[in-house]
């Protein structure tokens, strides 16, 4: 989670009166300035003309204030006098801070120049234009920790812990976040082609068409049994004030029980997590410990509206950081039952310093730990009621720019036969063969879906296909059918 802060320090001088007073006549006192004058001058023309010894031992002194950045300052200026090309003043500092915050091996303490930490800012508190994923640099590898609900990147089939190694054919390896980030955004309406690996499946490539990504972060619908569904995406700026509106809006339908649903959502602010735990923990209860090296400091449930219907939460392994101190705090602090699969496990804050040119250094500050005491860094949380995907949701997605033909033999074939198969069509043997039978069934797809039909699995074919795909995920969901019978069952006790 990233607790944003600014820095805006200012040195004030305190000017405190003299006690005591030297008296001095004015022709004396001009006499003195003038002495003073002179030999001062003269000092100088000594200390210019003889003294270059000194000369360095002053500067040495005011280095030796902070004495560890002398081979800093050496190498920077044997850079500035001896190499072949003027330096890039700017990019060579900003290439020493990335040193420093790399050398740290924390995959979450980052610096951000101006364009970069102008972005992130856009992240908390507006709109951008982009595919709408949220990205982490790992072991020297970008990887897609959740996209967003609703986002290109989601339509395009991008998964939790995809790897992508290049952006429109540029090698991103070693790239920190931000950094690929610069890559990855763009103007609505335009293209960006991403290399994806995922697991150990062949590297395949997707093209997404960027559009505007809004800060919409909470989205409610009402099931069966008068159990309200809300989805939380992200915990930014306005979050709280969302689900409060969601949930006012679900308790005029007849709200009676409520299934929380934090899968896909990759975290946000600190106090929006805090917040919103607050509607679900009884006053006075713990929320979370905060852990700044070695000091624990406990957040307790604060008086305030509570949620009075029974709840259940669903986390997957891309709910991170504020969302798992959301499952957290439901868990141990008001006996909520966890749906889905492991969480992500990050365990740490992130507190963000603007510099004084825009840019800014995120730096992780302290640990959070669960209200036990938990620290799930790494671990996750295991969810009471373990509950898998079905295989078909996590099928890689099918690159529109190929188009795949009778008798050809590849992983992308295979893919299709799923895809296929999981929307109720004929394919005969998965086996990666487009053969006979696969050819009926695609222009059996093709034909109920007014598409041409050609028996080939062109560009159209694939984006209907994986359309229909995840709308069978959406109407098929186990993980929420559980959380829903969950909740039924508590409503009913």
């Amino acid at each position: 989670m990233d607790d944003q802060k600014q820095n805006n320090e200012e040195d004030i001088t305190e000017v405190k009166p003299a006690s005591k007073y030297i008296k001095m006549k004015p022709f004396v006192f001009l006499l003195s300035i003038f002495a003073l004058i002179v030999a001062t001058a003269t000092i100088t023309m000594i200390v210019l003309t003889w003294g270059d010894e000194k000369v360095v031992n002053i500067n040495t002194a005011n280095q030796a204030e902070r004495s560890e950045f002398s081979k800093l300052y050496l190498a920077y200026d044997k850079l500035e006098e001896e190499y072949y090309k003027e330096v890039d003043e700017e990019a060579v500092i900003n290439g020493a801070i990335n040193g420093m915050i790399d050398a740290l091996e924390d995959p979450y303490s980052d610096y951000m120049n101006r364009d970069e930490a102008s972005q992130f800012n856009e992240n908390i508190s507006s709109s951008f234009q982009g595919i709408g994923a949220e990205i982490q640099e790992r072991d020297g590898y970008i990887n897609i920790v959740s996209p967003i609900k609703n986002s290109p990147a989601e339509k395009a089939g991008l998964m939790p812990n995809d790897k992508v190694l290049a952006v429109d054919g540029k090698d991103i390896k070693g790239y920190s976040a931000s950094e690929a980030v610069l890559l990855i955004r763009g103007s609505k309406g335009t293209e960006v082609t991403l290399s994806i690996q995922r697991g150990t499946n062949a590297q395949m490539e997707v093209t997404i068409v960027r559009d505007d990504i809004p800060i919409e972060t909470v989205y409610a619908e009402m099931l069966d049994d008068q159990v309200a569904h809300i989805i939380i995406s992200s915990f930014s700026t306005n979050t709280y004030d969302e689900l409060l509106t969601a949930i006012d809006s679900m308790e005029k339908e007849g709200m009676k029980a409520l299934v929380l649903d934090v899968r896909q959502n990759p975290g946000g602010l600190l106090s929006s997590a805090i917040d919103i735990s607050n509607l679900f923990v009884d006053e006075g209860k713990n929320l979370l410990q905060i852990e700044i090296q070695g000091d624990k400091e406990v957040t307790v449930a604060t008086p305030g509206s509570r949620v009075k219907v029974p709840v259940t939460l669903i986390i997957d392994e891309g709910s991170a950081s504020a969302s798992e101190i959301l499952a957290g705090a439901l868990s141990e602090s008001a006996n909520v039952p966890l749906v889905g699969l492991n969480s992500f496990g990050k365990g740490t804050v992130q507190t963000v310093n603007d510099l004084p040119d825009g840019s800014n250094i995120k730096i992780t500050t302290a640990k959070w730990l669960t209200p036990d005491g938990n620290w799930i860094h790494d671990v996750g949380i295991l969810p009471d009621h373990v509950v898998e995907y079905p295989s078909y949701a996590m099928l890689p997605p099918l690159d529109t720019a190929i188009t795949l033909k009778k008798n050809q033999s590849s992983e992308a074939v295979q893919t299709a036969e799923e895809m296929l198969k999981a929307v109720g069509y004929d394919v005969g043997v998965v086996d990666g063969n487009f053969d006979e039978q696969m050819n009926t069934a695609v222009k059996k797809f093709q034909s109920d879906n007014k598409l041409a039909v050609s028996g080939d699995i062109d560009g159209e074919t694939s984006f209907l296909l994986m359309d229909q795909l995840r709308a069978k995920i959406l109407e098929e969901d186990p993980q929420l059918i559980k959380a829903q019978e969950i909740a039924t069952d508590l409503l009913n006790k």
